[in-house]
């Protein structure tokens, strides 16, 4: 059948695709910016007429949980909590699910097979050939069309069409339904607020990126200020394998800081497998031949990281305790994000000839209008661990850098104390003397 005929075929409305959701169904959402507004929005107006119906979304810009806060229709689950998806965690309407995020795709082909009732996907509209390119979401969506019972895509003219190295796109003949979205644009995310503890860890970064270096920019404030200095410091020819884009990158690109020349691994692409950032940004990356969208299982693969030489992973975290052991994702037993990528792009870093890791936090902030320090002694209880001891290498406030490697408890603990906000040093010295992290012959030592 002519692929346009089979287009009109299953064109639906909105209202038609929430239809389609019966009570005890698992729903799967597409990932980030493959979030479908048009049918959430429809779904959450049928809340009274459905129970038990669970659904699984990540970085979503979701109502759902907001129109059914005591889930008595909806149980909402989140592979990774963004800002919306967080208020309702602290109101115990989003439920987080343990993972890496390069295990996506195959989370869907082995472990959810069979338990995916319907997959609602955001996608741009369809070329000549019947294809659906997944844009600015690549990450584990193919998977997801696979295993589902039912595929319907939402087509969104805003959706940036993303050249790739594979499961970029789905064809119409694996689709059962089409909605046309003509209501929303895809989600931007604002960039976060730079402050002048950003400024100071993103200059000591940016001294430790070389020439020829590829790059992954992890979420927040530090990363968007790196890429800024470093298109002041005149470096040349970086390359990008990253988890996300955003819009620092796209501004490395424009610059002709990132060439990706110097690339082992798909040699002048910038490797990514889903963006975050502005209306700017999606319409840069639209057919945009510098650019190759991969699934996750791709890009955060730690063997696949490492191919490419002087590999830098700059990553963000809530806290870090006298052992380096890394928690990002929660506080206490609040679940504020998710493990994402974070532990696959240190270890990849780490192996890649030449490359570093970085862990990047402020020293302290402030908390019911007390300074709290966060380098800890020990992590809190509940606090989930993010990237293991043994595999922190650089560890980066505004007050100094320090590299774990090698080091023991009592040298860590020195360490990353020096790197802490003067104002706990004493405290933390004490708890680490109390807790035989720094042992009775180590107290007078130096940790060099």
């Amino acid at each position: 059948m002519p692929v346009k005929l089979d287009y009109h075929r299953k064109l639906i409305s909105a209202e038609e695709a929430a239809g389609l959701v019966k009570s005890g169904m698992w729903i799967d959402y597409g990932a980030i910016c493959g979030f479908p507004s048009l049918i959430d929005e429809k779904l959450a107006a049928r809340a009274k007429e459905l129970k038990n119906v669970k659904i699984r979304a990540e970085h979503s810009h979701t109502i759902i949980p907001r129109t059914d806060p005591t889930q008595q229709h909806f149980i909402h689950n989140s592979w990774f909590l963004g800002k919306v998806e967080r208020e309702y965690a602290k109101h115990g309407a989003t439920s987080y699910i343990p993972f890496g995020l390069g295990e996506g795709p195959r989370m869907y082909r082995q472990w959810l097979k069979d338990k995916v009732d319907i997959t609602f996907i955001e996608v741009t509209p369809m070329d000549n050939k019947g294809n659906f390119n997944f844009g600015a979401a690549v990450t584990r969506q193919k998977a997801a069309c696979e295993v589902a019972k039912v595929v319907v895509l939402e087509v969104n003219e805003h959706m940036p069409w993303v050249f790739g190295g594979y499961d970029e796109a789905v064809n119409i003949k694996d689709v059962d339904h089409i909605v046309e979205n003509h209501e929303y644009k895809i989600p931007e995310f604002p960039a976060a607020v730079i402050t002048k503890e950003d400024k100071a860890i993103a200059a000591l970064l940016a001294e430790q990126i070389e020439d020829g270096a590829t790059i992954q920019l992890g979420v927040g404030a530090i990363p968007s200020v790196v890429g800024k200095l470093l298109i002041k410091h005149n470096l040349k020819d970086l390359g990008i394998h990253s988890e996300m884009l955003n819009d620092s990158m796209m501004e490395l690109i424009e610059a002709g800081v990132v060439t990706g020349k110097r690339k082992n691994l798909n040699k002048s692409k910038a490797v990514f497998c889903f963006a975050a950032g502005s209306e700017k940004l999606y319409k840069f990356m639209n057919k945009n031949h510098t650019l190759a969208g991969f699934p996750v299982d791709y890009t955060n693969d730690p063997y696949t990281i490492a191919k490419n030489d002087k590999q830098i992973a700059i990553n963000s975290a809530l806290r870090v305790d006298l052992r380096g052991q890394v928690c990002s994702e929660s506080v206490g037993t609040r679940q504020i994000s998710g493990t994402g990528g974070q532990l696959e792009f240190t270890r990849g870093a780490y192996l890649s000839r030449g490359g570093k890791s970085f862990i990047c936090l402020h020293a302290s902030r402030e908390q019911g209008g007390k300074q709290i320090s966060n380098i800890v002694s020990t992590l809190e209880l509940g606090d989930m661990v993010t990237v293991p001891a043994a595999d922190v290498s650089y560890v980066v406030t505004e007050y100094g850098m320090v590299n774990l490697k090698s080091l023991s408890v009592w040298q860590r603990a020195k360490a990353l104390i020096s790197i802490a906000h003067p104002a706990f040093r004493d405290d933390l010295t004490k708890a680490a003397i109390k807790a035989g992290f720094i042992t009775k012959g180590t107290i007078g030592l130096g940790w060099g």
